[in-house]
């Protein structure tokens, strides 16, 4: 329709822009007909926001930017972009100006912290093995070998980037918390979200994949934040 705003949705660690199937195919069925979903390089913070920017200047009118997990960070530095009109964050990173995703993750500890490990090029895995219980133990074995196989891993530098001018300063934010994340500690997520006084804050009972195990949830949010946007 044509008083919906764009939507651009925006991957986090371990998995690119395909981890959105099913809130890309809820969206559409709920009528928004400008999708977009951005394919990060996960080789640093400035790569990953110039990259979801140029996505955002190709798109004429106003768009709602949706980011998970290190996706969040990566809408917070990029989402100052004068069409963005809002700021939805799905079990995500939220760093105010100076802070990294590393660093946070250091201050509270996710149970599946453990379960991350570098290889010789310095790229960071979440171990194959491991892969359904940290990440996503709330969808099937079948979905999240198909998750930890096509995992896509972040240089670990990326961990230690800062937010230079945190959008959600100045844009209208929604935050999802997934009360069984074990990569983002639900504590965390609850404290980013509070701190930004978003419009909304949902719990669900979820892993990290939440939009992968409750899309439809997720695209409430989505919607409403959506909706707000327009002026509905």
């Amino acid at each position: 329709m044509a008083d919906k705003p764009a939507i651009v949705l925006v991957h986090g660690f371990w998995g690119g822009a395909a981890h959105w199937a099913k809130v890309i195919v809820e969206l559409r069925r709920r009528g928004f007909g400008s999708l977009h979903a951005v394919e990060n390089p996960l080789t640093s913070l400035a790569d990953d926001a110039e990259r979801t920017r140029k996505m955002v200047r190709q798109i004429d009118g106003p768009v709602v930017l949706v980011g998970h997990s290190y996706g969040g960070a990566v809408i917070t530095e990029a989402g100052d972009l004068p069409n963005v009109t809002g700021l939805v964050y799905i079990a995500a990173f939220v760093p105010d100006a100076g802070e990294s995703p590393g660093g946070i993750t250091q201050e509270m500890p996710p149970a599946a912290f453990a379960n991350i490990a570098p290889d010789s090029d310095g790229y960071l895995w979440i171990k194959q093995d491991k892969f359904h219980e940290s990440f996503a133990q709330d969808v099937s074995p079948d979905e999240a070998l198909v998750m930890a196989v096509t995992q896509k891993a972040p240089l670990g530098s990326t961990f230690g980037d800062n937010v230079t001018a945190p959008a959600w300063r100045a844009k209208p934010s929604w935050y999802q918390v997934s009360t069984g994340d074990r990569m983002i500690h639900p504590d965390n997520e609850r404290r980013m979200a509070q701190r930004m006084n978003p419009r909304k804050t949902v719990e669900l009972d979820a892993g990290h994949a939440s939009l992968a195990s409750q899309p439809g949830p997720v695209t409430d949010l989505i919607e409403e934040a959506a909706g707000a946007s327009a002026g509905a």
